[in-house]
């Protein structure tokens, strides 16, 4: 910043000792500031300050992330809407079939049912994760976000959440399996899934895995829809700040 005034300085000096002081000032008149080498200066949005756009932006996502986290979590948060309930796993599909065509499709669907209440119980934990993103917000990815497009900030989730929340919610998923009867369903569909049982009979860890990602993917499509409230409908922006900032 220095340099740049001494420059500045400099080159008055030197228009001055060839100009009079009426020729000066009119040739200062005729100078063009964005022409002038000085340094930048952050520019506000839409007239808000950083700590009104970061503050802002936070709130939003908070809200988003509760909400998400409060739907999937309840009672048949995922079963119940066809957009994430969580089906069986692409290797359990063939024996899921082969159930239905004998009359026992009662197996299939009650490991599914099970399926869906281990992610149930395990969405709670994400609300951690979701918090420490959000703190970690920087005043650039705030701007970015704010005038991204009406999916950004379920897109900046994705990027800096996405695996975390996969690690944090599979020992979750391990433990609740046991507890929501996931292990005593996969055990009955394959105890009657004859010839078929030894191909995915040691299988199981997977399931675990399967339940944990689809249970992230349906975190984020909740956050995604709330992103879009929010950006949309002034009655979703709950706070004197969240109007100020989404406010075209």
């Amino acid at each position: 910043m220095f340099s740049s005034l001494r420059c500045i300085v400099l080159t008055a000096l030197m228009v001055f000792s060839s100009y009079t002081q009426a020729g000066f000032l009119d040739f200062i008149k005729e100078i063009d500031p964005a022409k002038l080498n000085l340094p930048a200066v952050a520019q506000s949005t839409n007239g808000l300050s950083n700590t009104d756009i970061v503050s802002g932006l936070k709130q939003a996502l908070e809200k988003g992330t509760q909400v998400a986290v409060q739907n999937l979590s309840a009672e048949g948060g995922f079963l119940n809407h066809p957009d994430v309930r969580i089906p069986l796993p692409s290797f359990l599909q063939p024996i899921a079939s082969s159930l239905r065509m004998l009359g026992q499709g009662h197996f299939v669907d009650e490991l599914q049912t099970t399926l869906n209440r281990a992610a149930e119980q395990a969405a709670p934990e994400a609300t951690e994760i979701f918090t420490e993103t959000i703190q970690q917000m920087s005043i650039d990815d705030a701007v970015g976000i704010l005038q991204g497009p009406n999916n950004a900030a379920t897109e900046y989730f994705k990027k800096h959440s996405a695996a975390k929340l996969r690690d944090k919610l599979l020992p979750i998923v391990t433990q609740t399996t046991n507890s929501a009867g996931v292990t005593a369903s996969y055990k009955k569909l394959i105890d009657n899934s004859g010839n078929m049982s030894a191909l995915v009979a040691s299988q199981v860890s997977d399931l675990d895995k399967f339940i944990a990602h689809k249970a992230v993917q349906s975190l984020f499509l909740r956050i995604a829809e709330q992103e879009k409230l929010i950006r949309e409908n002034p009655a979703a922006r709950t706070t004197d700040l969240l109007k100020k900032v989404f406010t075209p």
